[in-house]
């Protein structure tokens, strides 16, 4: 279960105020969204934000990890699910108004996530949204799920190559730690993990007061969010 401080924090996190002044990862979908009906999540977890995009009117997670999969399937985050690996996957061309891909392509081998991209730009009509850290940032494995390990890095640069709009996520990269601590993504963990100084609280809602400014300098930021829009 969440603590309840970090039930708390997310629900000021999830504020349509918070995240217009902070740009969180959620406001900034739900904005991306607003002129699409159906969505393709590839590598969905067990809590998408996309939970969070009512106007959505179907959706499809594709999640290779059980375990995950079935947590997204009790939470009833999205219309159908598919237990497979991205890689695997074929659709026809502008299959759906948007494919996402959050917190997965670091995930991938890079030759993969090329292809990936590709693949996500054809099933596209409308936009294709990623967010991923910025730069290699090391992490094993997640609740024994070995596909958890981060294998590539990301930076604005590659993505401004592939016709992408990069923007920065999570504050500025120097705050947090070379190597990503984060627990059970089922159970959650606690939010202050990652941040390198103490007091962690402290410098947790001071790294949230510069994403004020990071969003607009993606070179500095610890996450990326990019997005291609296609009409």
């Amino acid at each position: 279960m969440l603590t309840n401080r970090k039930f708390m924090i997310n629900k000021i996190l999830n504020t349509n105020f918070f995240g217009r002044i902070f740009h969180t990862l959620n406001y900034c979908l739900k904005r991306e969204l607003k002129d699409c009906e159906t969505v393709l999540d590839l590598g969905c977890g067990p809590s998408s934000p996309l939970q969070y995009c009512k106007n959505i009117k179907h959706s499809v997670g594709v999640e290779a990890f059980k375990p995950y999969l079935e947590e997204a399937r009790q939470r009833a985050i999205h219309s159908e699910y598919l237990e497979r690996r991205i890689e695997e996957l074929d659709f026809p061309e502008n299959s759906f108004d948007a494919v996402i891909m959050l917190e997965v392509l670091e995930h991938l081998p890079k030759e993969i996530g090329f292809e990936i991209i590709k693949k996500a730009d054809k099933w596209a009509k409308k936009k294709v949204v990623i967010s991923t850290p910025n730069g290699f940032f090391p992490m094993e494995d997640v609740d024994d799920n070995d596909l958890q390990r981060h294998l590539s890095g990301w930076t604005p640069v590659e993505f401004k190559g592939l016709g992408f709009a990069p923007y920065g996520l999570s504050g500025v990269k120097g705050m947090y730690l070379a190597e990503n601590a984060v627990e059970s993504l089922v159970e959650g963990g606690e939010v202050f993990t990652n941040i390198r100084y103490k007091p962690k609280v402290f410098f947790y809602f001071l790294n949230a007061l510069l994403q004020i400014f990071v969003y607009y300098l993606p070179k500095y930021s610890f996450g990326l969010l990019a997005v291609k829009r296609k009409k």
